[in-house]
């Protein structure tokens, strides 16, 4: 199993609607709305580091209003 962390930067005023919809994807453990450099971080859990980049570069990015993602594979 990897364990991944991404970090979510959001258009101002998005990020209570983004982690809405990034906590609906598969994979995606949980997402928190945080203070700081980004906006949000979510949690993943999934099979493989493609499956991370399936999520992170493909579907978060995918949603209007993300600007920027920074993935962080945790090492188990």
């Amino acid at each position: 199993m990897v364990t991944a962390f991404i970090m979510i930067k959001a258009n101002t005023g998005e990020a209570d609607r983004l982690r809405d919809s990034i906590e609906t994807i598969d994979g995606v453990q949980s997402a928190y709305i945080v203070a700081g450099d980004v906006d949000i971080i979510a949690k993943a859990q999934v099979e493989t580091p493609a499956a991370v980049k399936e999520i992170a570069a493909t579907q978060i990015q995918g949603i209007d209003g993300v600007e920027n993602t920074q993935t962080y594979i945790a090492m188990d």
